[in-house]
C-alpha cells in the first residue's frame, strides 16, 4: 500500500533532534501529512523533522493539552494520529491502520485506542511484558478532541462518540538515561503542583507515608518492571520517588505558606 490515507500525523516536540527522525520515519509515506509543532528548540530538532519530511510550526509551549489542541488545528484533515516525538508507530500498527483505512472499517469507530508500551534504549522492541497504557490516538477531530489541560494530555471524546481499540502498538522510548529520567520527573511534579493549585486541589499529609512503598509496589509487581531484573528495580525506585516527590511538593508549598515557593515550569 502506497498511496497516502486522508490522515494527518503531528507531533509535539521540544528538543528531540535524537529521536524525532524516528518517530516521523514511522508515520511517512503512508500518511498525508507530518506536521511538528516545535516549542522552540535549541537542538537542530526543526532541520531533522524538515530532513524527514516534517512541516514544521513553532509555538510557544502553552502547556500539553493546548498544545496539542494547536497541533490539531494545524493539520489539514479531520482524521488525526497523534504520536509524542519520543514514540513510534510498529510495522504492524502500520499495516493494521492502512488496512483499516483501505477498507473503509476506520469509519466504525469515531476513536480508535491504540496500545502504547514501553522500550528502553538497551531494547529494539517492546517486551511482552512491558508497561502499556491505552490512549485515544487515533481519531476524528469533529467528534472529539484534546483536553485543555496543561499537564494531562488526552483526547476527550464528544457524548455518544463510538470507541474501540487497535491491536496494533506504538512504542515508547521515553527514558535516554537515568540522568534524563530523574529531570523529567522532577519537572513534571513541578508541573502537578501548579495544576493542583490552580484547581484549589491539595494532597493530605499522610500521603507521605504511604506514596513511596505503594507506588514502589505498584511499579515492580503491577507494571512487571521485577521481569526486567536489576533494570526493573531500578525503574521502580525512581517510579515511587517521582509520586513521593509530586507529594512531597505540595507539603513544600504548604509550608511556605503558598508563596510560590515552586512556580509552574515554563516548557516540557
Amino acid at each position: 500500500m502506497t498511496d497516502r490515507l486522508p490522515l494527518s500525523a503531528f507531533i509535539i516536540a521540544r528538543n528531540e533532534a535524537d529521536r524525532i527522525p524516528r518517530a516521523i520515519a514511522s508515520v511517512s509515506g503512508w500518511v498525508d501529512e507530518v506536521v511538528v509543532i516545535d516549542s522552540g528548540s535549541e537542538d537542530k530538532t526543526v532541520e531533522r523533522a524538515r530532513q524527514a519530511g516534517a512541516r514544521v510550526i513553532t509555538n510557544p509551549w502553552p502547556g500539553y493539552g493546548p498544545q496539542k489542541r494547536f497541533g490539531e488545528d494545524q493539520c489539514r484533515n479531520d482524521w488525526l494520529l497523534n504520536l509524542d516525538a519520543d514514540e513510534e508507530v510498529t510495522p504492524e500498527l502500520a499495516a493494521e491502520i492502512q488496512t483499516a483505512f483501505k477498507t473503509g472499517t476506520h469509519k466504525s469507530a469515531d476513536h480508535w485506542r491504540i496500545m502504547i508500551r514501553d522500550v528502553y534504549a538497551h531494547e529494539d522492541k517492546p517486551a511482552p511484558w512491558a508497561y502499556g497504557y491505552h490512549q485515544i490516538r487515533l481519531y476524528d477531530r469533529t467528534k472529539g478532541r484534546f483536553s485543555h489541560s496543561t499537564v494531562h494530555d488526552t483526547v476527550r471524546p464528544d457524548e455518544g462518540t463510538r470507541v474501540k481499540s487497535l491491536s496494533g502498538i506504538m512504542a515508547h522510548r521515553s527514558i535516554r538515561s537515568l540522568t534524563f529520567q530523574v529531570d523529567k520527573y522532577n519537572r513534571y511534579s513541578d508541573m502537578q503542583v501548579a495544576d493542583l493549585t490552580a484547581r484549589g486541589r491539595t494532597l493530605p499529609r499522610w500521603r507521605l507515608l504511604t506514596e513511596f512503598p505503594a507506588a514502589f509496589l505498584k511499579a515492580y509487581f503491577v507494571r512487571r518492571y521485577l521481569r526486567y531484573g536489576w533494570w526493573g528495580l531500578i525503574l521502580s525506585v525512581n517510579y515511587a520517588h517521582a509520586r513521593f516527590l509530586r507529594v512531597a511538593k505540595v507539603h513544600e508549598k504548604r509550608l511556605a505558606g503558598d508563596k510560590g515557593l515552586n512556580g509552574p515550569a515554563q516548557s516540557q
